[in-house]
């Protein structure tokens, strides 16, 4: 299994909460685009997030920008 595999295991229940409680369902791309830009940081990832679903994030709520910022946080803390 690759780095990248390994992570995205990892880091699954993040991407089933961002699908379940956001509405944010993922495929293994957009999972993929999540996880590169973790490194750069949470709202990198933020914005990858919605990237790849197609939503324009500056024009998204800031209650549903912090709910995702939120639940990445507390996915990879620690």
């Amino acid at each position: 299994m690759s780095t990248v595999e390994d992570r995205q295991e990892h880091l699954q229940p993040m991407f089933d909460a961002l699908c379940v409680e956001l509405g944010f369902c993922l495929h293994d791309k957009g999972q993929q685009r999540v996880i590169a830009a973790l490194p750069n940081g949470l709202d990198a990832a933020v914005r990858a997030v919605f990237a790849a679903e197609g939503v324009d994030e500056p024009r998204a709520s800031g209650e549903l920008r912090r709910a995702v910022r939120d639940c990445i946080k507390a996915h990879t803390a620690g």
